[in-house]
């Protein structure tokens, strides 16, 4: 009997830490909400290609480095700029890129893969007939994504969730309430 008095209880505190987690999760070191949120365009680029770095969200100077590229800065006031990609990046490879914001102190990571290039045919000759180029890409390992795991917080999503949650609890708690009562009369 006292099982049952407890499970609503347990339920709730369950619930309140599931929707508090994910704000601890996205909050700034000095206890701020973070909306740092950077990029890469292209995320996927052959060796000696351009890509754009986006820090959006961050409002102060953002360090952008990894092992494919040179160190880049994208200074203050400005929300991105460009690299090229070094020309023996491993085809196939998926390398991280860290982007550091100045302004709040917080580091991401974003994956860049680089994928096979095309394949050089030889110059023509009298007795060589020319061919097109095909792309061969190296096979590499199944990506699997976050699932929706990142991303922005919705506080009208997190507000719903929770008014289901405690919808749910209260129509627990009535229930196994007008049970007990049921059985006593």
């Amino acid at each position: 009997m006292r099982a049952i008095r407890v499970a609503p209880l347990a339920l709730l505190s369950a619930s309140a830490l599931t929707l508090l987690a994910p704000s601890a999760a996205h909050a700034a070191p000095d206890g701020a909400s973070s909306t740092f949120n950077p990029t890469i365009s292209p995320s996927v680029i052959a060796p000696g290609g351009r890509v754009t770095l986006g820090a959006g969200g961050c409002t102060g100077e953002t360090t952008v480095s990894s092992g494919i590229f040179d160190t880049v800065t994208i200074p203050s006031g400005s929300t991105t700029a460009t690299a090229t990609v070094d020309t023996d990046a491993r085809r196939g490879a998926v390398y991280a890129v860290t982007f550091s914001c100045g302004s709040t102190g917080t580091s991401r990571n974003v994956n860049l893969t680089i994928t096979g290039g095309a394949t050089s045919t030889p110059a023509p000759t009298p007795t060589t007939v020319p061919t097109a180029s095909s792309t061969a890409l190296v096979p590499s390992g199944v990506r699997g994504g976050l699932g929706g795991s990142s991303g922005t917080t919705d506080t009208v999503e997190v507000a719903a969730g929770a008014a289901l949650v405690v919808a749910a609890a209260s129509g627990a708690l009535y229930f196994a309430r007008r049970r007990t009562t049921d059985r006593r009369h």
